[in-house]
Formats: C-alpha cells, structure tokens, sequence
C-alpha cells in the first residue's frame, strides 16, 4: 500500500484516533466512588462471643450484608487487631458501618 498524500493521511488517522479513543472517555458513564466507611464502638457483654456479634453486623450493618459470618469475624479481628478470636467483657470493638 502506497500512501499518495501523507497530509490526507495524517488528517484521517488522528480523526480515527479521536473517535476510537477519545469519544468514548466523553461518554463514559464509569465512577471510581466508592462508599465512605466509618466506625461504630461495640462493648462485649458477659456471653458474647465474635461469632454471635458477627451474626447480629451480618442482620443489622449495611456494610456486612450478604456476607459470610467467617468473613465478618475475620474483618473485625483485622479492624481491631485482634491474634485470636478471645474477646473480654467490656472490650470496645470498632465495628465498620456505611
């Protein structure tokens, strides 16, 4: 293929990289938001345990909501840097909400 006027050619192929590349950013209807995530205080009661606090996030807490209760248990003890699943009466445990 022999290219006969190079200015022609120029002009069309940015006019193709305008509508291949550009014209699709305008109209993009894409968000990078995501929700803000803050923080409630729990405190433990005598007979608590992270799986029963876990079941009540997964019934009540926006943020929890159709996720596992293995999942949630794992998520507090990484908020609250927790080692092991031993929690204590009185205890705060930061718990995310939406």
């Amino acid at each position: 293929m022999k290219i006969v006027n190079k200015k022609k050619f120029i002009r069309s192929m940015i006019i193709l990289l305008v509508i291949v590349f550009i014209i699709p950013l305008i109209f993009a209807k894409v968000t990078f938001s995501y929700k803000q995530v803050e923080y409630i205080s729990i405190y433990v009661d005598y007979g608590d345990t992270l799986w029963n606090i876990a079941e009540t996030q997964q019934r009540t807490n926006e943020y929890y909501k159709d996720k596992d209760v293995r999942y949630i248990i794992s998520d507090i003890k990484k908020v609250n840097n927790l080692s092991t699943s031993d929690i204590y009466v009185e205890q705060e445990l930061k718990i995310p909400t939406v």
